[in-house]
């Protein structure tokens, strides 16, 4: 933890209590199926949608814009993007995920096993830049800052100079959101999860995104 205070400055974050984390992941083995399509989005390089059950139409949602990068919404309101298990042929789970928990957006990315899969960094880094963008009164300088300061951070959960606790690291004062590694206590998934809490986010009831 030294290092992530070294590197940053003891001035560039401060440290919070976990106000919400969505650390519910979602695990499942499904039947072998006919070849799948490949695509390039943020939920991309598993293409599991033939492994998946039937589909319920999306809700009017603030971030239904996220199906059209590969993301489904669950019963719950969440937005999910599942990944094939690169060790198991035909079980999937719960990749990326990201709900409105208490008038605050949780997104998270989990690692099963505490390990990120081929791609999952610059997925991840790009799902949570995503929603800065659109839900942060952030400058484009700023926001050049935050994904600077998102990248290390998941390079250092990668590299283990980050470890799994309950606390998370303030990266944009305004809107109140941190980043957090943290042990994943409910749901199948075994592992961890790099979680953002942007607990006062803009422009959420409204459909328009940057």
């Amino acid at each position: 933890m030294n290092i992530f205070v070294r590197f940053f400055g003891a001035a560039a974050f401060a440290i919070y209590a976990v106000a919400a984390v969505s650390d519910v992941a979602f695990s499942q083995e499904a039947p072998t199926a006919s070849p799948k399509r490949i695509t390039q989005k943020i939920c991309s390089s598993d293409a599991v949608e033939n492994l998946l059950p039937p589909l319920s139409q999306p809700s009017n949602s603030p971030i239904s814009y996220l199906a059209q990068q590969g993301f489904i919404q669950n019963s719950d309101g969440s937005w999910v993007c599942y990944a094939n298990d690169p060790k198991k042929e035909g079980r999937y789970y719960t990749l990326l995920k990201v709900q409105q928990i208490d008038g605050k957006l949780v997104a998270s990315s989990f690692l099963e096993q505490g390990s990120l899969i081929e791609g999952q960094e610059n997925r991840s880094l790009d799902f949570f830049m995503t929603l800065v963008d659109n839900y942060t009164n952030t400058t484009r300088n700023n926001r050049e800052s935050i994904r600077k300061y998102l990248e290390t951070f998941i390079s250092l959960v990668r590299s283990g100079k980050i470890q799994a606790s309950r606390r998370g690291y303030l990266f944009d004062q305004p809107s109140r959101s941190f980043v957090m590694y943290h042990p994943l206590n409910a749901g199948e998934l075994k592992g961890t999860g790099i979680t953002i809490n942007i607990n006062s986010p803009s422009n959420l009831g409204s459909s328009q995104v940057r």
